[in-house]
């Protein structure tokens, strides 16, 4: 039992990706076993835990600007920055003021120990590492999550890929997976507090292996036997994961959702090249190809990316065309940013702001028609929707839920109707 934390009102603000979110549902898990009191981020603390992301620079500014916020909330409070910015700017954050304990990617699991010795003896050691020389998985567990209805379960960490824009390999380290049986044992146990629907998370998911070479499809064929879990949620796979075998046997798994983040970036293999991503645009549309021939109207999204260096005009109509054709559900369009440490950083032929504005709303446009276009082929259909909260609008009470393919659907009911389907899965006609 650590003593020193116990009974003190803790904060956590959480930034980025849902490896984060995980780690910091986690954190929260192991704080309040030790005695300590979690509260809202904007409450008065005693703690504040910024888990920071470092993914671009406006990330990193962000982090900087809840960490300062944390301090004027209680200047007396003790403020933890933890995560990806730590990596990225260890001595730069180890003279900030407003700070006063970093914590690293593979010692969050250890957060209670940290905490505990810097109220104990005002310092702390060991508190990051080198993230690039290490082959450990930090073991990290989740009692209860703070979605009720869904639960990200973290597999994976670490990238190899070193895509040229990406800073992650370097705040993540290399690739380490968790244990078949650990994360089994853990989809088992959110489940018995009630989840319905997990996501499985990981820096690189498809890269998944552990120590005794069992592989993401296996992981998937376990998870499938589990008792009570009702659907299960893939992040987001590289193209390579897509193969005939992977796709037979889990489409035989009824609890996984027909719902594939299918990693792009760009339609052009030009562009690819420069982005040092391990595939043509030809390949990634065969593999949408097989995922369509295997699931009946897959909902498949992607991530893009524009105005990256060296991208001209005619290299994104020909991303704008491919994706025309291919016709995804949805594209979260990104506009590139610069990003210190990375190969693309220092690229010629950077494109200009508006350049960059005009591609992505082009690209966005594109999304929201194809979007529609494909709810629309679900009209009239009765469809399983997993009600996950409700709201009032103007008096009107609705349900909101995503069905198996991640369709937000807003069903009106009575504000007693509304509470007590929460965390229930309807069949309602789309």
């Amino acid at each position: 039992m650590f003593v020193n934390i116990k009974d003190k009102r803790i904060a956590i603000y959480t930034l980025g990706c849902k490896v984060n979110q995980y780690e910091s549902d986690s954190m929260m898990n192991m704080l309040e076993e030790e005695g300590a009191c979690i509260v809202p981020f904007d409450d008065v603390a005693d703690i504040y835990i910024i888990n920071t992301c470092s993914v671009t620079n406006i990330a990193e500014r962000k982090s900087r600007q809840i960490i300062h916020r944390a301090k004027k909330k209680n200047e007396n409070a003790v403020i933890v920055a933890a995560g990806c910015y730590v990596q990225a700017a260890e001595e730069q954050l180890r003279q900030d003021e407003y700070i006063d304990i970093i914590v690293g990617n593979s010692r969050k699991g250890s957060i209670a120990r940290i905490l505990d010795e810097f109220i104990e003896n005002n310092c702390v050691s060991d508190a990051v590492v080198d993230i690039n020389n290490t082959s450990e998985y930090e073991s990290m567990t989740l009692t209860r999550p703070n979605e009720h209805c869904r639960a990200y379960v973290k597999i994976q960490d670490g990238c190899n890929n070193f895509c040229s824009y990406c800073i992650i390999p370097y705040t993540r380290g290399r690739i380490r997976s968790r244990q078949m049986e650990e994360v089994v044992s853990e989809v088992k146990r959110v489940v018995m507090s009630g989840v319905k629907e997990i996501v499985l998370t990981g820096i690189n998911l498809s890269s998944y292996v552990d120590e005794n070479g069992n592989t993401l499809l296996e992981l998937l064929m376990e998870l499938g036997n589990v008792s009570g879990l009702y659907r299960i949620r893939m992040g987001s796979l590289e193209p390579r994961v897509i193969t005939e075998r992977f796709l037979e046997k889990i489409s035989k798994i009824d609890k996984i959702c027909p719902h594939f983040h299918l990693s792009l970036q760009s339609a052009c293999n030009e562009t690819l090249k420069r982005m040092n991503r391990k595939y043509t645009i030809e390949e990634y549309e065969d593999k949408c190809r097989l995922i369509r021939s295997y699931y009946d109207r897959p909902a498949i999204t992607t991530d893009i990316i524009v105005g990256f260096p060296g991208e001209t005009w005619e290299e994104f109509y020909i991303t704008k065309d491919n994706l025309e054709r291919i016709n995804l559900y949805e594209m979260h369009v990104f506009k590139y940013s610069k990003r210190k440490g990375t190969v693309a950083c220092s690229m010629p032929n950077q494109v200009t702001d508006m350049d960059k504005d005009e591609r992505s709303s082009i690209l966005i446009n594109m999304s929201q028609k194809h979007k529609a276009e494909y709810e629309g082929l679900f009209k009239g259909e009765k469809l399983k929707v997993l009600v996950e909260e409700y709201v009032e609008e103007n008096g009107i009470y609705y349900m909101k839920g995503h069905t198996e393919r991640y369709m937000l659907v807003k069903i009106e009911a009575d504000e007693c109707t509304c509470r007590s389907s929460i965390n229930n899965i309807l069949e309602i006609t789309y």
